[in-house]
């Protein structure tokens, strides 16, 4: 029987590290004068524009505004990653006044919708999911729905990617229902690098069962858990099918999110009056690469 992990974990993703991520603002695209503004939001997927974890997008989407548009492939797209069409043109379905479907893949979708059908009220937010499945370790690199949020972030939009892990006891949408919303508000308070997308994955498990929020790093998959099955069509001609093994899930090292509390310099360097200008240097110092990680913050 697989254990399985009941913490929301998300990940700061793009190579930017927690820490410095802290000490960005909020993201630009959702201030105005100081004080979050009403947002305008584009959500998309790669399961298809038909695809349950959209509605539960879309009902997710809707607790934080009310001016949401869907664009969405017409197909199904997963593993695509980050892939554009450039061979085939982009057909663009419109099914009602704020839902689109579009034959191509997720990234395709992304473009679509800002700079053609909101080219001249560009969102605010981008939400890609809810993927059906985790989207974790080397999954980052095959899934279309972190490349959406992906290419969301390279335009210049806070994104955000949302995977719905699940078990043989079937999907709990809920649990990404019910938790996604006061989530996605919480990071967007506290505020994150304009060069950072937010890979959120929820637990295979009902939403009261969740036990938390934690901040982890991506990992990695044994390779071998991928291989060729091989099968038959009625001629007896073969074909193949690329299938993963499911392990034994083993909950890793994750950092919970609990409140930050300041460290305490050592009172040494205080207590010597002719040392006191140096502690102040060295405070100084230390907080200036705890929060920038290194990097010389620019003269105000």
């Amino acid at each position: 029987m697989e254990s399985r992990p009941t913490l929301i974990r998300f990940e700061p993703f793009l190579g930017v590290c927690h820490q410095e991520a802290a000490a960005y603002k909020t993201h630009p695209g959702l201030m105005r004068f100081g004080r979050v503004k009403r947002m305008r939001i584009l959500i998309t997927n790669d399961d298809g524009v038909h695809a349950p974890g959209l509605k539960v997008l879309e009902r997710i989407a809707a607790q934080l505004s009310d001016d949401v548009v869907v664009v969405a492939p017409e197909t199904d797209q997963s593993g695509v990653a980050h892939s554009l069409s450039l061979a085939d043109p982009l057909r663009l379905r419109k099914i009602s006044e704020r839902h689109f479907a579009v034959k191509g893949t997720p990234t395709d979708c992304i473009i679509m919708g800002v700079r053609k059908l909101m080219a001249d009220n560009p969102p605010d937010l981008i939400l890609s999911g809810v993927n059906k499945g985790q989207n974790v370790a080397e999954d980052v690199t095959y899934s279309g729905t972190i490349a959406a949020a992906m290419e969301g972030t390279l335009l210049g939009f806070p994104s955000f990617a949302l995977s719905q892990c699940y078990s043989p006891k079937g999907v709990f949408w809920d649990c990404a229902e019910t938790h996604a919303p006061g989530l996605i508000k919480k990071i967007i308070a506290k505020g994150f690098s304009p060069e950072v997308l937010i890979n959120i994955n929820f637990p295979a498990c009902p939403a009261e069962e969740a036990q938390g929020v934690a901040l982890s790093r991506q990992g990695r998959r044994d390779a071998e858990l991928m291989k060729i099955e091989p099968r038959f069509d009625g001629r007896g001609n073969p074909y193949y099918w690329i299938a993963f093994e499911r392990p034994d899930f083993i909950v890793g090292a994750a950092r919970i999110l609990k409140p930050w509390r300041r460290r305490k310099f050592p009172s040494r360097l205080a207590s010597r009056p002719h040392r006191r200008s140096g502690a102040k240097a060295f405070r100084r110092n230390v907080r200036l690469k705890r929060w920038t990680c290194g990097r010389r913050r620019p003269k105000s």
